[in-house]
C-alpha cells in the first residue's frame, strides 16, 4: 500500500478515507474507530435510501453511536432534497428507525414523482 502511494498508483478524497485503508491493511486501531471514520465518510449519492440505509446500519454497527449522533450522522449524509422534505414535516421522526422508515418513503415517492414527470413530458 505504502508503494502504491509513493508511487501515486493510490489517490485519496480525505484523510478519512487513507486512515480507514491504512487501519484495515494493518489491522491496527480499534473496531469502534475504524467503524466511526466509515461512517463519517459515507454519503448517499445515487444510491436509493433503502440501499444508503443498508450501508448507513452496517456502517453503524459498531461504531457505538446511538439515537442522537447516529441520527446526526444519518441527516448529515443523506441528499439535500430528502432532508429537506424530513425536515419540513409537521411530526418529524424521533428514533433512527423512524428517521430510515420516513426517508425511504420520501425518497421512493420523490423518485416515482420524478418517473411520472418523464412520462408525462414524453406524451
Amino acid at each position: 500500500m505504502l508503494e502504491d502511494l509513493e508511487e501515486e498508483l493510490l489517490e485519496y478524497e480525505t484523510a478519512g478515507e487513507f486512515l480507514t485503508d491504512l487501519k484495515k491493511e494493518f489491522g491496527k486501531g480499534d473496531k469502534k474507530t475504524v467503524k466511526v471514520t466509515e461512517l463519517k465518510r459515507l454519503k448517499q449519492g445515487g444510491r436509493t435510501m433503502e440501499e444508503f440505509v443498508q450501508k448507513f446500519k452496517r456502517a453503524a454497527r459498531g461504531s457505538r453511536y446511538e439515537e442522537r449522533p447516529l441520527v446526526k450522522e444519518f441527516k448529515r449524509e443523506m441528499n439535500g432534497i430528502i432532508h429537506q422534505k424530513l425536515m419540513e414535516l409537521e411530526q418529524q421522526p424521533i428514533s433512527i428507525k423512524q428517521w430510515y422508515d420516513s426517508a425511504i418513503t420520501l425518497d421512493r415517492n420523490w423518485r416515482e414523482s420524478k418517473r411520472e414527470k418523464k412520462r408525462l413530458r414524453g406524451r
